[in-house]
């Protein structure tokens, strides 16, 4: 089934030919008569899945035995399934979707509903998306405004520096909506609560035990770097005028392709610590630019207590990540990547939270239903491989959190885009775990499929383009779900790329597994070519994934232990560090050229960084050593890392002068496997690749869509 809250509502349709396929009612909503307390009957519609009875007044509300919500409408305004819903374009790009129909119908349907009722009751999505206004800490006239959602807690209170974490004179107020909140008035002109002062909620749980809280819309976080293991702490954001950052650089212009640096801010120095903001905008954004990227993707930007989980286990959503800095330093480093030319994007993660308790949103889990916490219950909330807590999408205050998560990030720290995280564990019940998926459609359209995170998607994606036109969403999925990278208008998810994630498994297995004559040239063609029609693709040879501990960036497996004693300029090159080289460049320059819209590359690896990524953990003595990038590798100019940055640049080069990656020329005219050449042509250039590990051909002659000649 899939699943509502109240795991009552029937799946979507399944294919028409399926032997499983039921036949469902094609609209999800009844008409009923209700008597309400002021007297009188009005129709009601029961709605399926998304359930917001804390949002809705009372008298607009009948709470069914089984917490489904019913919501006053006038019938003429919701979306009946033959409105717009015949016409998918999504369908007609690929005709091995008719099957699916009913399902594409079914989603779109219910997203459609949805967005109308963020309309009715929040006056629009874009307004529903500014919660982080609404809720935490804001300042209104005379006071500061602090509100939490906690309809679980039976008592509340706010503690903190300023009360001497005292709260029994700061006593919080509940609404009907299960909305805390407390207004702590100014004091001889100087604010309630000082800026960068510490605050946590003080709760109440059903068993009379009181718990303190990081608040959940907190904009700074901090522990004590004395203390080991100490829990964070809430810190009140609200710098003085002359501390604030001020943005001085207007966004630059999309890119036509992307070309993405992907980073992380804490790992980017050269000595074992970690970096700052700062540090990373005047030391490391340079060199990104120098080697003609267009983009840089951040990781673990938002606040995570474990720093070893690579920024992965988010436990305070609104902020930043206070290793590296403040939000000021954060936006600092954004506003001079934007000086340089350089669109920035965040790996936002969105698939589930850290299951911390005490400084992470799970500690507001306190076992209620669903409808009250920002978690499934039971099963359905706990990821088994992730140690992590799963959001529940159909959740009226999640869909806020999240929605208003990414505006903050959008317009308060200028963001042009983002990366999302674990999205195969999104789109499924089952999360892919232990799933080889084959490509047949019905392990995308079934029962398994998780409408309520495709919706949130599809909101996420709509609010994203209506706030930033010209943002840049990326989708991480290994599913290859269809339809994933096209418009919501026609039907699809709406990512503007995805992933091509099958590329680097492929360059892993010929590494590891094959001679360099095993190699197959229409295997290779065929991994990089294997893309959904009209779906953008970013292809990468190797990402952050294959640089952490347990595996090998293609460098270290290509020269291993000659990378320590064969790297010299002074020497003659070993032939195990000619060949590394010239198969880093070969590999990093077709995967480029023929693997996608846009290309992405993990920092160091432009220049082959030995070794692998270790983060400081009890495993091995709490060391920075492996969590660290050794720029001094490449400024030495007596060693061999200078070639391959120096050729990395020049590829990026010849796509800002050609813009092959945005052109939809791309013909692949030869895969010869016994000379191992692949000849192809891209945007106006012709591309000749011979992985012959011994051949040389001399006036080889090649076909091309248009007559010349070298």
């Amino acid at each position: 089934m899939l699943g509502s809250s109240s795991g009552l509502l029937p799946a979507p349709p399944l294919a028409k030919n399926s032997k499983r396929a039921i036949r469902y009612k094609r609209c999800t909503a009844k008409e009923k008569p209700v008597r309400l307390p002021s007297g009188g009957s009005k129709k009601l519609l029961c709605h399926s899945r998304f359930c917001f009875p804390l949002r809705i007044s009372y008298n607009d509300r009948v709470r069914h035995g089984f917490a489904i919500s019913a919501v006053l409408t006038d019938d003429s305004t919701m979306t009946t399934v033959g409105d717009d819903m015949e016409n998918i374009g999504l369908l007609s790009i690929d005709p091995g979707l008719e099957s699916f129909k009913e399902h594409f119908r079914y989603r779109m349907k219910r997203y459609v509903d949805q967005k109308k009722l963020i309309e009715r009751h929040e006056g629009g999505l874009e307004e529903f998306a500014l919660g982080y206004k609404k809720f935490g800490f804001n300042r209104e006239e005379g006071g500061i405004v602090y509100r939490e959602w906690a309809p679980a807690a039976q008592e509340a209170q706010i503690i903190g520096d300023f009360n001497g974490w005292d709260g029994s004179n700061h006593r919080m107020e509940k609404n009907e909506f299960g909305v805390w909140s407390i207004k702590i008035p100014d004091s001889g002109g100087d604010s309630a609560i000082p800026h960068n002062s510490r605050v946590k909620f003080r709760f109440m749980q059903g068993n009379g035990v009181w718990v303190d809280r990081i608040p959940a819309w907190i904009k700074y976080a901090t522990v004590d770097p004395a203390s080991f293991g100490a829990p964070y702490d809430g810190v009140y954001w609200d710098p003085p005028t002359s501390e604030r950052y001020e943005f001085k650089f207007p966004r630059p212009p999309k890119p036509n392709a992307p070309r993405i640096y992907e980073a992380h801010v804490g790992m980017s120095s050269s000595e074992p610590r970690v970096n700052s903001y700062r540090e990373f905008a005047d030391d490391v954004l340079p060199r990104i630019r120098a080697n003609n990227y267009n983009t840089v993707q951040l990781m673990a930007v938002i606040e995570h207590s474990y720093y070893a989980s690579f920024g992965y286990h988010v436990t305070n959503f609104f902020a930043v990540s206070s290793r590296s800095g403040n939000p000021e330093d954060l936006k600092y480093l954004i506003d001079k990547a934007h000086s340089l030319g350089l669109c920035v994007l965040m790996d936002v993660v969105h698939s589930h939270a850290s299951n911390n308790v005490t400084d992470g949103l799970n500690g507001f889990d306190i076992g209620q239903s669903a409808q009250e916490s920002y978690f499934h219950t039971g099963d359905r909330g706990y990821h088994n491989l992730w140690d992590s807590r799963l959001f529940n999408y159909a959740n009226w205050e999640v869909l806020r959190f999240l929605l208003s998560n990414l505006r903050w990030w959008l317009e308060e720290f200028k963001f042009d885009g983002f990366r999302f995280d674990g999205v195969t564990s999104m789109l499924y019940h089952h999360h892919g775990i232990n799933m080889a998926f084959t490509g047949d459609y019905h392990e995308y359209f079934s029962e398994a499929t998780d409408v309520d995170a495709v919706v949130y998607l599809m909101l996420a994606n709509h609010l994203i383009h209506n706030i930033l036109p010209d943002a840049t969403v990326i989708a991480e999925d290994v599913s290859g779900m269809p339809g994933l990278g096209c418009p919501v208008s026609e039907g699809g998810v709406g990512f503007d790329y995805r992933l091509a994630m099958a590329i680097p498994d492929k360059w892993i297995d010929d590494l590891k597994n094959k001679g360099d004559l095993e190699w197959s040239m229409n295997e290779i063609s065929w991994s990089l070519t294997n893309r959904r029609y009209t779906e953008k693709c970013i292809a990468y040879a190797e990402s952050h994934d294959q640089s952490i501990v347990g595996d090998k960036t293609i460098a270290f497996i290509l020269m291993d232990k000659e990378m320590y004693s064969g790297m010299s300029c002074l020497t003659e090159a070993p032939p195990i560090v000619d060949r590394g080289i010239a198969l880093h460049k070969m590999i990093h320059f077709i995967t480029m050229a023929l693997g996608g819209e846009g290309y992405l590359n993990f920092m160091g690896n432009e220049f082959g960084h030995p070794e692998w990524i270790d983060f400081p953990r009890e495993g091995n003595g709490w060391s920075y050593d492996m969590c660290r990038r050794q720029w001094n590798l490449v400024d030495m100019e007596h060693l061999r890392y200078k070639f391959m940055n120096a050729f990395d640049g020049a590829m990026n080069l010849l796509d800002e002068k050609y813009s092959f990656l945005a052109s939809t020329k791309q013909i692949v005219s030869s895969t010869n496997e016994e000379e191992k050449v692949i000849v192809f042509e891209r945007g106006d250039l012709v591309f000749v690749f011979n992985f012959h590990p011994e051949n040389t051909y001399d006036g080889y002659k090649v076909g091309c869509d248009l007559p010349w000649e070298v």
